[in-house]
């Protein structure tokens, strides 16, 4: 397997196509340059009814007007993209930016307008005093009509999806259904039996060539791979870790044949940054990121802090439900293990969640009425073997208010538990930790 051909480097090109804005507005331009030729076939069979017919002054003119506005509306596009960078590298996290390049909206506004000009533009050159494509025109104007509906969708989408608490519902929406579909697909290839991997060291070590961090690995193929030369792949890092070249990625154990390394290495996908695709817990760092910069000195905004840990809980509940190991071991078609990857556990999940939130908002008493509301609900709703990195967690947080409030009544207004922070009912907040 070459490595441009690798499972890891179509992955890279599939992470660059769904991030890319040039990509799907590019194959509108060329499809408008497509329709104008058949619009122009439809207008040479004179298909068009009478009542289409244009002059050769008036079609040049609207076709004309088209090319000019549509270029002007790509630019204003651009310019509400710009903001919009601005707005969440300033205000929101830089995380963010990853997801928002993804969206199919604002590609679809893109592909129109580009569209609508190529096939303006196109139908330009074939006006003559003797021949005009009626037609052409006419689905121009259609075209037209269709991008102006499309740029009032996506205004009022940017203008209400870009409040933090529109973000925080989209980004933990993509985190839980990563994370829910990740966890079904583990329990549906769990191995049989609890000898799954040779007691023996590894008889060999995969190191990567390229460092990077890990964005996915290719289960189906590793298991396949292991499976072929009958060993056990043992993954030693976790999805969303950055590993210089040279680390140890896979080690092998067991096996009649030796894997080539590069074959299996072509199997891990090394990028840049993170990606959410396998790594549930990047959608909870962006959410955690907003919150923290909510309460920098510079925004000093707890509310929103405190909206965002709102969506924070949910992810929790959903994550707090499910048994995770720590470790998973997958098998082939015949039971038999194969591979054995590293998984966060809850504790991990939960510190992600709580620690720089409570560090850089110690000092405020709605973000730690609203902790305490969110740390008392899970131990209201998970099941008991969640408990102690919750309760870990309360007395933290116990013992950030007791440093934090010197003066006793405002202390005792922290310690409170309230959903809503500062104005919502109070819970007491007197669970033991």
């Amino acid at each position: 397997m070459g490595v441009m051909t690798s499972w890891a480097a179509r992955f890279r090109l599939r992470q660059y196509a769904k991030a890319s804005l040039w990509i799907v507005p590019m194959l509108g331009l060329v499809l408008g340059a497509l329709l104008a030729e058949l619009a122009l076939a439809a207008d040479g069979a004179d298909w068009p009814p009478s009542g289409w017919h244009y002059s050769a002054t008036t079609a040049s003119g609207v076709l004309t007007a088209i090319v000019g506005a549509m270029v002007a509306l790509l630019g204003f596009v651009v310019t509400i993209g710009v903001l919009v960078v601005q707005q969440a590298t300033g205000t929101l996290s830089p995380r963010y930016m990853r997801l928002w390049y993804r969206d199919r909206l604002q590609k679809s506004v893109l592909a129109t307008f580009t569209g609508t000009f190529a096939f303006a533009f196109s139908l330009l050159r074939s006006v003559e005093s003797e021949s005009v494509p009626d037609l052409g025109v006419t689905l121009a104007g259609v075209a037209v009509a269709v991008s102006l509906v499309l740029l009032l969708v996506y205004l009022n989408r940017f203008t209400h999806s870009l409040r933090p608490v529109a973000i925080a519902e989209l980004v933990e929406g993509m985190g839980e259904a990563v994370f829910t579909s990740g966890a079904a697909a583990i329990r549906g290839a769990a191995a049989r039996g609890a000898g799954v991997v040779p007691s023996d060291g590894p008889v060999m070590r995969i190191r990567t060539e390229r460092g990077g961090a890990v964005q996915a690995f290719d289960v189906r193929g590793l298991v396949a791979e292991a499976a072929r030369h009958d060993c056990v792949f043992v993954m030693t890092r976790l999805i969303g870790d950055f590993v210089p070249p040279g680390t140890v990625l896979v080690e092998v154990h067991g096996g009649t044949s030796r894997p080539d390394p590069a074959r299996v290495s072509g199997l891990v996908a090394l990028g840049a940054e993170r990606t959410i695709e396998q790594d549930p817990a990047f959608a909870l760092r962006v959410l955690v990121d907003i919150a923290i910069r909510a309460l920098s000195p510079a925004v000093n905004d707890p509310t929103t802090a405190v909206q965002v840990v709102n969506y924070i809980e949910r992810f929790l509940h959903t994550v707090g439900r499910t048994h995770l190991p720590g470790r998973y071991v997958l098998a082939d078609g015949h039971g038999d293990a194969r591979l054995v990857l590293p998984g966060r556990s809850w504790d991990n999940y939960l510190e992600l969640a709580v620690c720089e939130i409570l560090h850089y908002g110690s000092s405020s008493v709605q973000i730690c009425r609203r902790l305490r509301a969110m740390l008392d609900g899970l131990l209201d709703a998970l099941p008991p073997q969640q408990h102690p990195a919750v309760r870990a967690q309360t007395l933290l947080l116990q013992e950030s208010v007791e440093r934090e409030f010197t003066d006793p009544a405002r202390r005792a207004v922290a310690r409170q538990a309230d959903l809503q922070g500062i104005g919502g009912q109070s819970m007491g907040g007197q669970s033991s930790p």
